[in-house]
């Protein structure tokens, strides 16, 4: 039950990217939310399965390392590539 609140840590991780990345018109609100909750949800399931308790503190950790260390170079990276893609096709269609 308390991956749930790995995956609600995640969510929170994912908001708290979205805001503070720019650009954020060229992505979706729930992009950032899932990729956090998402990898949190991934690295605490993957501790348990190695046999680490949830009493110990390293699934507590993970969930909220892992998703910070994933979002925010993952929606870098889509925000630079939406905004060089919007560009190309701009430039194509001759309305830059």
């Amino acid at each position: 039950m308390q991956i749930l609140l790995a995956f609600i840590i995640g969510a929170v991780i994912g908001v708290a990217v979205h805001f503070h990345l720019r650009q954020r018109l060229t992505r979706g609100v729930v992009v950032a939310p899932m990729i956090g909750a998402v990898t949190a949800g991934l690295a605490w399931t993957a501790l348990t399965w190695s046999g680490v308790g949830v009493d110990t503190p390293w699934p507590w950790l993970a969930a909220l390392v892992v998703p910070a260390a994933v979002a925010y170079p993952a929606i870098a990276v889509l925000s630079r590539m939406r905004v060089a893609r919007d560009a190309r096709e701009k430039q194509r269609l001759g309305i830059a």
